[in-house]
């Protein structure tokens, strides 16, 4: 799954912080390529407001 941060970390809560980085994502318009496994989709859950996920 492609995943595209499109909303600043500033003011998240630090765990959301934390999720971001470990998925890789930390300015505006940084993607990553993730599997798709039930991890990721933990991650993407915590942080879906501030991410573009894209299934494929």
């Amino acid at each position: 799954m492609k995943i595209k941060l499109v909303k600043s970390l500033i003011g998240s809560k630090k765990d959301q912080i934390a999720t971001a980085y470990s998925l890789g994502l930390k300015k505006i318009g940084d993607t990553t390529e993730q599997p798709d496994n039930a991890a990721t989709k933990g991650k993407v859950a915590k942080i879906i407001h501030l991410i573009a996920v894209e299934e494929g």
